[in-house]
């Protein structure tokens, strides 16, 4: 008799219901139950609305077997999200993917390593799916915080820890992939997710054994290699990221940057410094370079009372900026950058006059291995002046010839300067 009534219990359940349990075998080992997978495939296709119920229903049981650590049930119920994902494309699913989400949310936030990647492939999945209709009200907030967060683990077998590192990368690329093409989701160029993605590229990109061979316009490694490397693999996303910056949030992605190598000490010795700002400058659109020069610069102001070793490492950074961008490209910021060299060369002459001042007739080692740094702060400077100038037009060139001459330090005099006056021309 009870065998009887709970038949008719399991007959009277909602047919979703029915088609969802059936999908699951007696022994997780066994995997999906494909007929019955596609049985629940085409009722989804046939009636969509029921998609918000199918995914609310996964939602539920997947939720309990996490709890349960019946983690053979849960891959099955990613992989039936993930099927369902694929199959329906109709306005319907914006209900079903808000579902979606809170289990891949559900998977991240768990503490088993296998979750967090499982939850990460169907996120990436799902970021390659083009949605038939915007989504005004999705947010991803949380995954890049926690996808960020992943690329810092610091578990304690190697394995593990390059395994979780990986998906935190693939996660911040699928976000990107997701949002980057949608007006809706300009958020995810505001600071405060720059700040925690940019980081947390550099932070795997750091790992790079051989610098001098990842510098350049972008390679194509082999999957395999992209998949096993995380330093390989953030590049790449950190390319991806800049490829796809405009005018207006450019500089919200490249001012984390510096702010990693301030808090790191990157600046000196300045070999990853140099070699992320040849990343950039190859990544981003040419007619954008003279907005990461102006960074640059303004970052020299702001660091101009550091050690000279520190300010020379910025500037090379400069010169291997300027390198790379064509002659056109830099035009607007012609006048800045030899305005803001030049008071800088001041300011190190400044300095190690006044070093020599106040150690006359007592000089130290230390105070020569200071005025030696400054030398390398003004050969420095005038190493990237030099360039700079040899790459504008003929007719820029005597101007500003002449607007160095008015400029530059001239020892033995009272003001250390030429007056600009005296040849005719009048800069601000």
């Amino acid at each position: 008799l009870s065998a009887g009534v709970c038949c008719c219990c399991a007959a009277l359940r909602p047919r979703y219901k029915r088609l969802v349990d059936n999908i699951f075998p007696e022994d997780p080992k066994d995997g999906l139950v494909k007929a019955d997978m596609e049985k629940l495939t085409f009722y989804a296709v046939s009636a969509p609305e029921k998609l918000d119920r199918i995914g609310a229903y996964l939602a539920e049981r997947l939720s309990r077997d996490v709890v349960r650590h019946r983690y053979g049930y849960v891959l099955i119920a990613m992989e039936a999200l993930d099927q369902l994902l694929m199959a329906c494309h109709s306005q319907s699913i914006k209900p079903f993917v808000e579902s979606f989400l809170h289990m891949v949310a559900k998977l991240l936030e768990s503490g088993e390593p296998k979750l967090q990647v499982l939850g990460t492939n169907s996120f990436v999945k799902f970021a390659n799916i083009e949605e038939d209709t915007p989504s005004y009200h999705r947010r991803y907030d949380f995954f890049v915080s926690r996808f960020s967060a992943m690329c810092h683990s610091c578990d304690q077998d190697p394995e593990i820890q390059t395994e979780i590192r990986i998906a935190g990368i693939r996660g911040i690329q699928g976000v990107v992939r997701k949002t980057v093409n949608d007006e809706l989701q300009a958020t995810i160029w505001e600071p405060q997710h720059m700040d925690k993605i940019v980081p947390s590229l550099l932070f795997n990109m750091q790992k790079i054994e051989d610098i001098d061979s990842r510098i350049g316009p972008p390679s194509s490694p082999t999957g395999g290699e992209k998949e096993e490397n995380p330093s390989v693999l953030a590049e790449n996303c950190f390319r991806e990221l800049l490829g796809r910056a405009t005018y207006g949030n450019m500089n919200n992605a490249v001012r984390p940057v510096f702010a990693h190598l301030d808090h790191h000490r990157l600046w000196d010795p300045n070999e990853f410094a140099v070699s992320c700002f040849k990343i950039i400058m190859y990544s981003i659109q040419a007619q954008y370079s003279h907005h990461v020069i102006q960074e640059i610069l303004g970052h020299l102001d702001v660091r101009k009372k550091d050690s000279p070793r520190v300010r020379a490492g910025i500037i090379q950074v400069l010169l291997e900026a300027v390198a790379i961008a064509a002659k056109g490209s830099i035009g607007p910021t012609v006048l800045e950058v030899f305005n803001t060299l030049l008071k800088h060369l001041r300011v190190s002459v400044d300095f190690e006059l006044g070093d020599r001042r106040s150690s006359a007739g007592s000089a130290t080692f230390s105070t020569s291995s200071k005025d030696n740094d400054e030398k390398i702060v003004q050969n420095a400077i005038i190493q990237t002046i030099g360039f700079f100038g040899s790459n504008l037009p003929d007719y820029q060139r005597s101007e500003i010839m002449m607007f160095i001459m008015s400029k530059v330090p001239v020892l033995g005099t009272t003001s250390q300067s030429l007056d600009s006056s005296q040849n005719g021309f009048v800069y601000p």
